[in-house]
């Protein structure tokens, strides 16, 4: 029997799963009561105890001076820039992508262009973007959609290259138009792709948004973590990270069972 071949049955998958994060937890509650025996003020590993109550005040108690609860209002402003910003990439992607993949003129004039866009490093255009469009949400999400969108479009594309071409030519023997061959040869099959290319872009995406709230915000989770550094509040920052990651985590089981559910024949083509 050899080692490639032994699978772990469903039990045993659980259980290897949680091993990292068990291990993690111990490592850091060792840490933090080896720091804590010499330094009972010491605030950069703060016990898990102090997680709990750090929470129970962000999440349950109400600003005296705003009347609202900080991390709820926080997760509340961070969702609606994040959403917006990978809305407006999605539809991009998808139109553009397509498009580039499908017709040969269109691909020679822009292919090359979002091949090069989408070299940019993104941070660097953050001060552009806030003289242009100001420090309102309009420059944090175009951000998050100057990002993200010209990966997606570029990931979409070879998709749409690499469809068989005997579909294409089928559907032509058949008398379909393009706008036909579009929307019921390559659309059904691009998009499961656009699906897990939006999966992939979750953690840039984040990364875009916390950095642009870093900058200049007055809400949400990239606001709260920069602001509270100040004071060294680890207390604090340790828990809104796992907060943001388990808010990934959740979009990104969302988009897989959509995936799934609307495109049963892309998991069985994945499992093969």
């Amino acid at each position: 029997m050899r080692w490639i071949n032994i699978k772990p049955s469903r039990g045993a998958q659980f259980a290897l799963m949680l091993v990292p994060f068990v291990l993690l937890i111990v490592a850091y509650a060792f840490g933090s009561a080896a720091r804590l025996s010499e330094n009972a003020n010491d605030k950069l590993l703060p016990t898990l105890s102090g997680f709990v109550q750090a929470i129970e005040r962000m999440a349950f108690i109400a600003d005296q001076r705003t009347g609202e609860y900080p991390l709820w209002s926080d997760t509340w402003a961070s969702l609606i820039r994040l959403f917006a910003g990978l809305g407006i990439s999605t539809a991009t992607a998808l139109l553009t992508g397509m498009l580039i993949g499908m017709l040969p003129y269109l691909r020679a004039l822009l292919a090359p262009f979002i091949a090069v866009v989408s070299m940019v490093p993104p941070l660097a255009l953050l001060p552009i973007l806030f003289i242009v469009m100001g420090l309102g949400e309009t420059s944090k999400i175009a951000l998050i959609v100057i990002g993200v969108a010209p990966t997606m479009i570029r990931d979409l594309a070879l998709k749409a290259l690499e469809l068989p071409r005997e579909q294409v030519v089928k559907a032509e023997t058949l008398g379909g138009s393009s706008w036909q061959i579009a929307l019921r040869v390559v659309l059904p099959q691009i998009v499961p792709r656009l699906i897990i290319c939006l999966k992939l872009q979750l953690g840039p995406a984040w990364l875009f948004l916390i950095a642009a709230e870093a900058i200049s915000s007055e809400s949400g989770l990239g606001y709260r973590i920069f602001l509270v550094r100040r004071y060294l509040a680890m207390d604090v920052i340790f828990p809104y990270v796992v907060w943001i990651t388990l808010l990934a985590v959740m979009t990104n089981y969302v988009l897989d069972r959509i995936r799934v559910a609307a495109f049963p024949w892309s998991e069985l083509e994945k499992q093969g």
